[in-house]
Formats: C-alpha cells, sequence, structure tokens
C-alpha cells in the first residue's frame, strides 16, 4: 500500500514539473512577443505615416503583389496609393493589382513621377535598362533584383539617391517572408525604418551587411524549396504506410509549421526541442538515426553552401555584364 501511495506521489511530482515547464515556456513565449513588440515601437518611430506613402512597383510580378498584398493587409498602404508597370500582355498581374485598387501602366516613368517609395522588382537583366529613367534623387529605392549590388545600383542612378537592397522570400504571399536589408551610403535613418516597417508586414525583416545577402538568398530565398521537398516526401511516407494522399500532405505541411513556430517564438535551441520528443528506445529515435545514416545534415549543409556559391557567381556574371 505504501509503494502504491509512493509511486503516485512520484507520479505527481514528475506531473507537476512537466506542467510547470509547459507554463515557463508559455510565459516565455508571452513576455518575448511583448519585448518583440516593445523593440519595433523604438525602432520604428509612430511619426512615419507609410499610410500617406505613395509606392510605386517597378515590375508588377508575384513578388511585387505578395509585398502589395502584405503592405494593404497591415494597414500600411491603400490599393489606390501603389502604381505598377506591368507588361502589356501579362494579363494576371494587371487583373491582380485591379483587383486590389490599384493602377497599372506600361512604361516605368509614369511610376518612377508618381511614387515616394520605388520598389525595383524586376529580373537582374533588366535592371541596366530601368534605372536610367531615375532622375530624381529625392526617391527612396528599394531593390529586390537579385545579384544585383548597392554599388551598381548607386552607380547606375543619380548622385546621393538612397537605395536600400532587399531579399525577400516568396512566404510573403501569405504573410510570412523572411526578408532581410542593407542599406546604401545615402540611405538614412528613416529608409530604413520605412523599409523595415513595410517588409515586417509580409514577415520578419533584419537589417545585415550586404556581404551576407547571398548566404540568405541561399538560406531563406531557396530554402522553401528545400522545405517542400521535405514536406512531400515526408507526405510520401506516410502514404507508405497506409495514410491518403490528402491527410498525409495536411499533416506533413502543419508538422513543419509548428516546428518552426516552436524554434522561433520559445527560442529554444532546435536541438533540446528535437530531444523533448525522443523518447528512448522510442520511434522517434530510430526515425532520427535513420535520417543520420542517409546524411540528412549534411545534404541540407551541402545545399546552402552550393546555392550561395551560385549567389556568388550570379553576382560577379552580372556585374560584368554592366
Amino acid at each position: 500500500m505504501k509503494m502504491s501511495v509512493g509511486l503516485k506521489t512520484m507520479a505527481f511530482v514528475k506531473l507537476n514539473r512537466r506542467v510547470r515547464r509547459i507554463l515557463n515556456v508559455r510565459k516565455y513565449v508571452s513576455d518575448q512577443l511583448l519585448a518583440d513588440g516593445e523593440v519595433k515601437k523604438q525602432r520604428i518611430p509612430l511619426n512615419i505615416n507609410t499610410n500617406m506613402l505613395k509606392i510605386g512597383f517597378l515590375g508588377g510580378g508575384k513578388m511585387a503583389q505578395a509585398l502589395a498584398k502584405g503592405f494593404i493587409r497591415a494597414g500600411l498602404s491603400k490599393g489606390e496609393m501603389m502604381l505598377a508597370s506591368c507588361l502589356p500582355n501579362d494579363i494576371g498581374s494587371i487583373e491582380t493589382f485591379k483587383e486590389m485598387g490599384s493602377n497599372t501602366v506600361f512604361a516605368n516613368a509614369p511610376v518612377i513621377d508618381y511614387g515616394d517609395v520605388l520598389i525595383l522588382s524586376v529580373k537582374p537583366q533588366v535592371v541596366p535598362k530601368i534605372l536610367p529613367e531615375i532622375h530624381d534623387n529625392k526617391k527612396l529605392l528599394i531593390s529586390i533584383a537579385m545579384g544585383v549590388s548597392l554599388t551598381s545600383l548607386e552607380r547606375a542612378l543619380p548622385e546621393k539617391t538612397p537605395v536600400i537592397r532587399v531579399m525577400p522570400n516568396t512566404p510573403a504571399l501569405v504573410g510570412c517572408g523572411a526578408t532581410v536589408f542593407t542599406r546604401g551610403k545615402y540611405a538614412s535613418d528613416k529608409d530604413a525604418e520605412v523599409t523595415e516597417k513595410l517588409f515586417s508586414a509580409v514577415g520578419i525583416c533584419e537589417q545585415v551587411p550586404e556581404n551576407l545577402i547571398d548566404p540568405v538568398t541561399a538560406l531563406a530565398g531557396s530554402g522553401p524549396a528545400y522545405v517542400y521537398i521535405i514536406i512531400e516526401a515526408m507526405a510520401d511516407g506516410g502514404v507508405k504506410m497506409g495514410l491518403t494522399r490528402p491527410i498525409a500532405y495536411k499533416l506533413a505541411a502543419q508538422t513543419v509549421l509548428g516546428a518552426g513556430t516552436m524554434v522561433r517564438e520559445t527560442n529554444i535551441h532546435p536541438g533540446q526541442l528535437k530531444d523533448d520528443v525522443t523518447s528512448p528506445a522510442g520511434s522517434t529515435i530510430t526515425g532520427i538515426h535513420h535520417l543520420e545514416k542517409q546524411g540528412l545534415r549534411s545534404a541540407l549543409i551541402d545545399a546552402i553552401e552550393a546555392a550561395t556559391l551560385r549567389c556568388r557567381e550570379v553576382s560577379l556574371q552580372t556585374e560584368k555584364d554592366k
């Protein structure tokens, strides 16, 4: 009888410890989110009225559309305050901007004249054709063109033009983007704050030195493609073991979303979170052992390295072509 009571007491103590740990994690998350909010308020002055900014998109492709939708969704701009240049045959982009209440044109000059902030959202090879059309050095130019350096942009623009180079990724389409930016030598603190506020509307946004743009592109820019492959492979495994395709994709996608959210919001090391779901002699450690034998970690590390080197090649080639 005493042993039974003792076992129950031990079980209760373990449960109580676990509950306290969960509550502490929740409190940490809550405090961290509050702290993040306070930091944002300090870094982004409330006197920057982005609602009144006229935004011009030089190029109206998918990323421009994602950004425009994010700005509107976050209440930072309005459809009628944005103007985009599109190709005449790009009906899809024209219709998308129209649905947002924005106008489109088939030339860049009207956009350049209109916007307080100009977002250069075209392919790298098109950039040299557009920059000579900009004659006003009082407008902030935000470039999301891959591989085009700040030096190249500033060299082709009127002297002292404020330029910020930005690297967003495609999850910005659903408000979950991971964006970094780097400032040109004439971009002010206010220009940086406006940029951060705009791109924070579609996810997270951090400032980095320009020499880190290529690794960021390899990790965050190309990273969604790696994760899609992982989701697809996990779902295939589920289907192999009897799950239907729809439920397998849904579970795999939600699992990746949940794991990513845990890492970001708890600030607990991924290794610790992994250990928390890995029981002795259980199914998780068995699966992890198989992944290690197949070289999953090495493959992903090699992928980031290879993609970074390719980004540098593209950047060098872009510079030579100018």
